[in-house]
């Protein structure tokens, strides 16, 4: 049933929740394809040793609660019918729970946790080939399933609640699904699944093989319903409204949808603490390359019963290294002034100094996890502006080379890329940026709510509120384009002298290749 308010013809809308790490928000997407106000609540990330991170899943619940029902109440008070609810998540980070008493057992591992990483280690020899054709990606430094499966041998509470059939395990939105439906549905979608290291991309099924292997009791796994199947409907005690939960996705997935990538060769880059570069590759996986590190296969998304992949690359540290000069280190008063005065600086290829800010590993183009960052170059002529230009080169070039990953991968160049995130409000970056990549990069307009309005439009479409992910999407306002402004000469130059950088700063004989390799050419 659709929840009506009283009035005369309301304006509809979907109640999207975006649950991301450090925070939730929630509010109500308009026919529009707008977001009407958005409500936060920010959550704790726990760190009890050096490598594990927790959250509490009752705070993620009591978080969600509270800024979904501010949202409802403001739909109230504006009249604005809501029509479905839809849901996105942080990725990864799991759960084990009481399906009698809905309390959670342990506290949540969260998808940064890597106190698996040194046994996962053990099984990449054996299984990194098999599951890189098959899930799209390898062992890694992760596993839900392990986990879990430590936590029942380990915890004689959980094994009880096991063998009386009361254990539920899940990913943060089968938790949340969960509790949304009054604890009727149990379930998870490819977007949130492939995240788990468990998901076989071309069959919509879970790797029970592998999954099995890890000690894990298959009788645990979430049912895999696609992310627009549907979930039931809300339980009214939660929300206070009785509505389907039509759609539910992994939040960069949301994103992709909602900054446009839904064909093949179309992009983002969300640019935040780290930088993400997700494209859309149409329904045929693009599988990883053993040539090209740290770019991973996903479901974009499953709509209906056709599977649409992406392909994801990651740098850990690009906002946190603007953070570090200009908090840490104080040289300069934010961001905003450091771009001020990197555009001071003419460009050149090869300049001097340069920043590689790898503070926390490299992914790709090469695969350095224990790479810490460098600053080089310095002469006594150095100032301020260079330094601050040397930054934002190094985030540039950071980034330009997860975008060769990807498209290195997809095997075609990119159509269309926007960009995204609060680093993206760098003019100066933006203009690095285009130059590097050859490509022109429209900045979209309301890029913070990207997830929250993608698994709306998800939704949306699913209950016949729009036509077409694309009507939605083609209709919302258009962003600044930063066109590439350099001769192509110069860009091929530039980005030479950075992997040359990069050799040295590695000081890894078996990166030499890099030197060669040839950049994917943008269209024209």
């Amino acid at each position: 049933m659709t929840q009506t308010f009283p009035g005369a013809s309301p304006r509809r809308g979907v109640l999207s929740i975006d649950e991301g790490t450090t925070g939730t928000r929630a509010g109500i997407v308009l026919e529009s394809g707008a977001a009407h106000e958005v409500f936060y609540r920010s959550i704790k990330v726990s760190h009890p040793d050096d490598l594990s991170v927790e959250q509490d899943p009752m705070e993620i619940w009591s978080a969600t609660l509270e800024v979904a029902r501010r949202a409802v109440g403001r739909a109230r008070e504006d009249g604005i019918e809501i029509t479905s609810v839809a849901l996105s998540t942080q990725r990864a980070t799991a759960m084990l729970w009481d399906r009698v008493t809905g309390r959670p057992l342990l506290p949540a591992v969260v998808w940064q946790d890597r106190r698996n990483a040194h046994e996962l280690t053990a099984y990449e020899a054996e299984w990194d080939a098999v599951l890189l054709a098959r899930q799209g990606r390898p062992v890694g430094a992760r596993s839900p399933f392990l986990w879990a499966a430590h936590q029942i041998t380990a915890h004689p509470e959980v094994a009880e609640a096991h063998r009386a059939g009361r254990l539920l395990f899940g990913t943060v939105d089968t938790w949340l699904i969960w509790r949304l439906t009054g604890g009727a549905v149990h379930a998870t979608t490819p977007t949130n699944a492939a995240s788990t290291g468990g998901y076989l991309l071309e069959r919509h099924a879970w790797d029970e093989a592998w999954i099995a292997h890890l000690g894990f009791p298959l009788d645990l796994l979430p049912q895999l319903r696609s992310d627009d199947a549907g979930f039931g409907t809300t339980d009214p005690a939660a929300l206070g409204i009785a509505v389907p939960l039509a759609a539910s996705m992994g939040d960069q997935h949301a994103a992709l949808i909602a900054l446009g990538g839904l064909a093949a060769g179309q992009g983002m880059c969300v640019y935040g603490t780290g930088a993400f570069v997700d494209a859309a590759t149409g329904t045929t996986p693009a599988l990883p390359r053993p040539d090209i590190t740290g770019v991973l296969a996903h479901p974009g998304r499953r709509q209906g019963d056709i599977s649409h992949y992406s392909l994801e690359a990651y740098a850990s540290t690009v906002g946190s290294a603007l953070r570090w000069l200009c908090d840490d280190l104080g040289l300069f008063a934010s961001p905003k002034e450091l771009g001020e005065e990197a555009g001071r600086v003419p460009r050149r290829p090869g300049r001097t100094p340069c920043l590689v800010p790898s503070f926390a590993g490299i992914r790709t183009p090469v695969w350095h996890p224990k790479a810490t960052a460098s600053l080089t170059g310095l002469t006594l002529a150095t100032t301020r502006a260079d330094l601050a230009r040397a930054a934002l080169d190094g985030i540039a070039h950071s980034v330009c080379d997860l975008i060769d990953g990807v498209a290195g991968t997809m095997g075609t160049p990119f159509t269309r890329l926007r960009v995204g995130g609060g680093v993206s409000g760098s003019d100066p970056l933006m203009q690095i940026q285009a130059d590097l990549t050859g490509l022109p990069l429209e900045r979209v307009s309301d890029s913070a709510t990207a997830s929250l309005r993608g698994t709306a439009y998800l939704a949306g479409v699913a209950q016949g509120l729009w036509s077409s992910l694309e009507e939605v999407v083609e209709a919302q306002e258009r962003g600044r384009v930063f066109e590439p402004s350099i001769p192509e000469a110069e860009r091929t130059e530039s980005r030479a002298a950075w992997r040359d950088v990069l050799i040295a700063h590695l000081d890894d004989p078996a990166l030499l290749p890099l030197r060669d390799t040839p950049e994917p050419h943008a269209p024209h």
